[in-house]
């Protein structure tokens, strides 16, 4: 598969299968995340997978959806904001680097038939109650991730001339 295929494969899943993942498949993906670039190489990031059914509960409550729930298990994807990069303006690159991990973790998983979708509009303080967190430690993203139940819909783009000069 060409890497724009598992581009045009990748979408946000909104309903899961029962199916636990496989935990060959969740080392590989993670083995990707752990590769994934970050600025000046900091890697100020930290992954948490929830599959226990009493701490999968406590995360639904962060983000309560239906299609939330359908999902198997989840990834809490944290910035830890004392080793992310900070440039001489004081621009913090916490959020830019846990981007790009957390996209590096959504195609190793689609390559590996496996579905995700990105979650940002949860309860961060709900969830800091729920888990243990670190001081510096921010939970970002959550992932739900496993196979999916759902066909992935067309993607709606703007044109190539929309977004490149």
């Amino acid at each position: 598969m060409t890497f724009i295929d598992l581009v045009k494969q990748r979408y946000s899943c909104r309903s899961y299968q029962e199916k636990s993942v496989e935990q060959e498949k969740l080392d590989y993906v993670m083995e990707c995340v752990r590769l994934a670039p970050s600025a000046v190489n900091k890697q100020p990031w930290m992954f948490r997978v929830v599959k226990d059914e009493a701490e999968k509960a406590k995360l639904r409550e962060c983000y309560n959806r239906d299609w939330f729930n359908s999902a198997p298990m989840y990834i809490i994807c944290s910035i830890l904001h004392d080793q992310e990069w900070v440039r001489k303006d004081g621009k913090h690159h916490g959020d830019i680097d846990i981007a790009i991990a957390v996209e590096h973790l959504c195609l190793a998983a689609t390559e590996q038939g496996l579905a995700t979708c990105w979650v940002c509009n949860f309860n961060a303080e709900k969830c800091k109650e729920f888990f243990t967190f670190a001081d510096n430690e921010e939970p970002a993203v959550l992932i739900p991730i496993g196979y999916a139940a759902d066909e992935r819909k067309e993607k709606i783009r703007k044109a190539i001339e929309e977004i490149y000069k």
